[in-house]
């Protein structure tokens, strides 16, 4: 498994923030032997964050890339606005066990890298605006976990959003269930893509359904995991967004063509495949690239995708990105890519020339700007051109 495709980010759904730049997150300067160190800058919503992972299984479906497991099985975090959340412990940015399969991955030792915690407070009350909450899905990228696009949907949580983040099992670098059990890539690395994209729709549409019986009063999960005070019943299923980084950008336009409980999407680098390429989309889509190769200038695919898109949709291109500026890697890849072995050129490609703090204001403005127009029916911010991003090109 190459460290380009283990590093490959989960960006994040979600949004945003003040619109002007964020303070760089609080890392310890190492020595030569001290660990590095990492959290997220704190995200600045109006609301407490909290959060709570649930195991899910999926009994009328065998895995599609185990056939050994008795059922499809996935692991998703919510995330949501709370209210006295500051007694609860915070969660960490990766479970322990999954980090440190993930960190062995990338041959760092034992305690190298310390990722820090989130600022998600385990199983806090459901708090926020008054009424239900809009939801957020949010599917990563390729061989990448749900914990990369975690500043962004923090974030959107702490604006009143409820976001569910997935991982999507044996395509995700390392997943941890219930238990400390580790579950891995068994090729390594994704290679048949057309397959994962359709393993990743089913997945995103059981998700939804399971998202039902919460909303109805039911328990969605396996273990039964204490859910937190107040979230039965807490979600406006006639206000579901996606957002994805990558292939699950793809996953987004993919899934919005077969499944209509899904008011708008928006793609993070992402690019189309599949059905959707001809055959558009009716409703509000989104899509984000970057200069050059892997851009819609360069993608014919996602050139076609975008012509044949007939709802409100809008074309951004952030100047400076790269292919991993949209999630939590342009935070965490400066940090450990000396423990990596990365030159300044090989970090350039993957995260571009654009600052990090500015990268992490593009995450978090722009896709909340996005579900606050087309699920809240605000906002201006995608008017048109912004002199809080001068980085960022429209196009319709």
């Amino acid at each position: 498994m190459n460290r380009r495709t283990l590093l490959s980010s989960c960006a994040a759904l979600a949004a945003a923030t003040a619109l002007g730049p964020l303070a760089p997150p609080a890392v310890a300067l190492p020595g030569q032997d001290d660990p590095v160190r990492f959290r997220l800058p704190a995200p600045n919503g109006p609301y407490p964050v909290g959060t709570v992972a649930l195991h899910l299984a999926d009994t009328a479906r065998p895995d599609p890339w185990v056939p050994s497991r008795p059922c499809r099985e996935l692991m998703i975090s919510i995330w949501y606005p709370a209210r006295g959340g500051a007694a609860r412990p915070t969660v960490p940015w990766m479970p322990a066990a999954a980090a440190d399969r993930y960190l062995s991955l990338l041959g760092l030792p034992p305690g190298r890298v310390q990722l820090g915690d989130t600022h998600g407070h385990e199983g806090a009350p459901v708090g926020g605006p008054p009424g239900l909450l809009p939801v957020v899905l949010y599917s990563p990228g390729a061989n990448a976990s749900r914990s990369f696009g975690t500043g962004v949907v923090e974030d959107l949580a702490g604006h009143g959003f409820l976001v569910v983040t997935v991982d999507h099992t044996y395509d995700a670098a390392a997943v941890e269930f219930p238990g400390g059990r580790v579950e891995t890539n068994p090729l390594g690395r994704i290679s048949d893509y057309a397959k994962a994209l359709a393993v990743r729709t089913a997945d995103i549409r059981f998700v939804l359904d399971r998202l039902a019986v919460l909303q109805s009063g039911g328990h969605p999960g396996v273990c039964r995991t204490p859910l937190p005070t107040g979230l039965r019943g807490a979600l406006d299923l006639r206000r579901v967004g996606m957002l994805g980084h990558s292939l699950g950008g793809a996953t987004t336009a993919a899934t919005m063509l077969t499944d209509g409980r899904i008011t708008a999407g928006a793609s993070l680098d992402g690019g189309a495949a599949g059905p959707v390429v001809d055959a558009g989309l009716d409703r509000p889509f989104l899509v984000v690239d970057t200069p050059g190769k892997g851009g819609m200038e360069s993608n014919p695919a996602l050139r076609a995708f975008w012509s044949h898109l007939r709802g409100w949709r809008l074309h951004l291109t952030v100047r400076g990105a790269a292919h991993e500026s949209f999630g939590d890697d342009a935070l965490i890849l400066p940090l450990i890519a000396p423990l990596l072995g990365m030159s300044a050129p090989d970090l350039e490609d993957e995260v571009g020339t654009i600052p990090g703090h500015r990268a992490q204001a593009f995450q978090r403005a722009y896709p909340r700007a996005f579900f606050d127009l087309h699920l809240r029916d605000r906002g201006r911010l995608l008017d048109g051109p912004s002199p809080d991003f001068p980085e960022v090109d429209y196009a319709r």
